[in-house]
């Protein structure tokens, strides 16, 4: 029983160190992280934080694991309302969009370089190239059952994320205060699927 409370209150401690480095990410800027802060808001001495991770780095990368873990969840339940492909194609960007107002700190970590340095580890990147590739085999099938175009699936994907992250990135450098659906580019969304609409007609919809 010891051991279990021991184990209870070390996973406790790591979740405290983990979210108090976000507090800090969302605060200062992502690249503003620091043993020594993290301490001093912990109230422990930074030696501490040793016992738990290796530095800063190992807590970048177990938040860019949970970043892309969060990611995959809450773009997964919003494709459940999709009806087709230019649904999907919707709903994700709005996913994206989405979850970088909810978690700035985390959607940076993810999908922006702003750590010097920082190399994912080799889990870590199975991980989010385990998504991307996910990604490419769902086009794949959404473009042989459903699209008229000349463009393989990795361009269509590849085009895609392109607009919904400079979408984004656009929407938090300007307005980050305003909701998906308001602001300049926020606004935008729905603009983007109808000229996507065009240029990738669903089969039979083609004239």
């Amino acid at each position: 029983m010891k051991s279990n409370r021991r184990l209870r209150n070390r996973e406790l401690t790591i979740q405290t160190i983990l979210d108090t480095a976000r507090a800090i990410m969302r605060e200062e800027g992502v690249a503003a992280l620091s043993m020594q802060e993290l301490a001093r808001r912990m109230d422990m001495r930074a030696p501490s934080l040793y016992n738990y991770f290796s530095g800063k780095m190992e807590i970048y990368d177990t938040l860019f694991r949970l970043g892309f873990t969060l990611f995959a969840e809450h773009r997964r339940e919003v494709l459940k309302e999709s009806k087709n492909m230019h649904d999907e194609i919707r709903l994700s960007i709005e996913a994206y969009m989405s979850f970088a107002l909810e978690h700035p700190e985390l959607y940076q970590l993810c999908f922006e370089r702003h750590v010097p340095g920082f190399i994912p580890s080799k889990a870590s990147l199975e991980l989010s190239f385990g998504l991307l590739h996910q990604a490419y085999e769902r086009v794949d099938v959404l473009r042989e059952e459903a699209l008229e175009t000349d463009l393989s699936s990795q361009q269509l994907a590849d085009t895609v994320m392109a607009i919904m992250h400079g979408l984004t990135a656009q929407h938090l450098a300007n307005e980050p205060d305003l909701p998906i659906g308001q602001g300049r580019f926020g606004s935008l969304i729905p603009v983007v699927v109808s000229i996507l609409e065009t240029a990738w007609p669903l089969k039979g919809d083609s004239k």
